[in-house]
């Protein structure tokens, strides 16, 4: 893919202007220990209880390699078509006060994965550059003020995360428009998740997201200053920083001016970005390699192996549940999401209708389905369907299902649900007409827009009368039948 894009255009930013976007993901791998040494890697443990000397830096102290974050590192990178390589470590070095031996154990000119892909939903494809394995910082919190170190009386570190293993997923500047950014991250996210290398969970910072934001004018294919957005962490967050970052940089060009390459802060409550710090280059950090750890060497068996365990991702599960439901992948791109996929194909595998069984599972079952199986899901919607349920009984026998795992036929005659006699609701239709002539005339004869207007008075008045038991489809055709 070139860098030079047409047709995708972030909609907020004034004609003439294009976004240029890249994102580097920061996911936390979900290993038992850290990335150097044998203390636990867990979210909300007591702080600085998750500690040892390695990972405090202090003086003596040596890492060792943790071989299962290697393994899902290689595993993410498979699955996102990179090339799998022999590595290096490399020491990172820049004054980090919540790093206690003051540099960052990272890769830099030979990372594990390189020259890899991310296709969208939509079928648009961003280029991954790299993705490399380094390890996580401590966590500051500066009390008092905003929040921000500026203002704050006193800082206080937790070094639990500290060692903690990442996998920074950089991709390259492809993205045009706020709304690709986000569909990048969630795409990364349930690929993340199928692999279940890391739980992915943007609120608890085990993912977390850094946008590199620049302007140009259309048709160009230079890339112009760009400021880095750090730690977003959740999906509308980074969609509203982008755009606000990318119109702040227009204005600027606009007037005569020019960004500051920086970092910047995104503020959730003022809806803008704030200045950080200025940005560094790689040969400001003094990148060399780890003299204490060897290089990765991955065999041929090592990748084979690696390749076996990749299970099926969520591009193809999309396609999958959308061939058997015949649709097109984004209108199932929801379920999979949820993760639901599996219990839709079972569903309709017993012989639910496929058409139902999405609509069920898009609009009443987004909570998830509960104590139900998927057999007695397929048992409701052949009820529904069949003419046995009204869609309003449905629903209803649908959240006791739900709730209890009972099967539709035992929950519909329990509360009394019985298929209308169509004579019945003819005799009522009878009565209606005979009440409301003036109504069925402008029914009868009235133009499109007034026919359908009746259509449903008189439709939502045998449901009253019949307190929800008639059955839609039926109502309509015997309306119909009366024209």
């Amino acid at each position: 893919m070139s860098d030079t894009t047409t047709g995708r255009r972030e909609p907020t930013l004034p004609d003439g202007w294009e976004l240029v976007c890249g994102l580097e993901v920061h996911v936390e791998l979900s290993t038992a220990t850290k990335l150097f040494c044998g203390c636990p890697n867990e979210f909300g443990a007591e702080p600085n209880t998750n500690v040892c000397p390695t990972c405090l830096g202090l003086p003596g102290s040596l890492p060792v390699m943790n071989g299962a974050a290697v393994t899902s590192a290689m595993r993410l990178g498979r699955a996102l078509d990179c090339r799998v390589q022999p590595s290096v470590m490399a020491r990172k070095n820049y004054f980090y006060p919540d790093m206690p031996k003051d540099f960052q154990t990272s890769q830099y000119d030979q990372p594990t994965n390189e020259d890899g892909h991310l296709d969208l939903p939509d079928g648009t494809t961003i280029r991954v550059e790299r993705a490399h394995i380094e390890e996580d910082t401590g966590k500051s919190t500066h009390v008092g003020g905003d929040g921000r170190i500026t203002s704050a009386e006193y800082s206080l570190i937790d070094y639990n995360r500290a060692g903690v293993p990442l996998l920074e997923i950089v991709s390259h500047p492809d993205i045009r428009t706020a709304e690709e950014a986000k569909a990048y991250v969630a795409e990364l996210r349930g690929i993340v998740l199928a692999l279940d290398v890391s739980d992915a969970r943007m609120e608890e910072g085990s993912m977390r997201v850094d946008a590199n934001v620049s302007v140009r004018p259309v048709g160009s294919d230079e890339l112009r200053t760009r400021c880095e957005i750090k730690n977003i962490n959740s999906l509308s967050s980074l969609g509203r920083a982008i755009v606000h970052e990318a119109n702040r940089h227009v204005d600027l060009w606009t007037t005569g001016e020019r960004p500051l390459q920086e970092t910047r802060h995104w503020d959730e409550e003022a809806g803008r970005t704030r200045s950080g710090r200025s940005k560094e280059d790689a040969e400001d950090y003094r990148y060399f390699p780890e003299p204490d750890l060897t290089p990765l060497q991955p065999s041929e068996v090592d990748l084979e192996a690696v390749d076996a365990s990749i299970p099926e991702l969520p591009a193809q599960t999309r396609a999958r549940l959308a061939d058997v439901a015949g649709v097109t992948p984004p209108e199932v791109g929801l379920i999979v999401d949820r993760g639901q996929a599996s219990f839709a194909l079972d569903a309709i595998d017993s012989g639910a209708d496929a058409g139902r069984v999405l609509v069920h599972l898009t609009n009443n079952l987004a909570d998830g389905v509960g104590e139900m199986s998927s057999s007695a899901f397929a048992g409701l919607v052949a009820m529904e369907v069949g003419g046995e349920l009204s869609s309003t009984q449905t629903k209803e026998v649908l959240a006791d299902m739900v709730a209890t795992g009972r099967d539709a036929p035992v929950v519909a005659a329990e509360k009394g649900f019985e298929a209308m006699d169509t004579s019945e609701l003819e005799g009522l239709l009878d009565g209606l007409i005979a009440d409301h002539p003036g109504e069925w005339e402008r029914f009868s004869t009235g133009d499109e827009g007034d026919a359908k207007k009746m259509a449903g008075f008189f439709t939502g008045q045998i449901m009253k009368a019949t307190r929800g038991q008639a059955d839609g489809k039926v109502v309509a055709q015997l309306l119909n039948s009366r024209k």
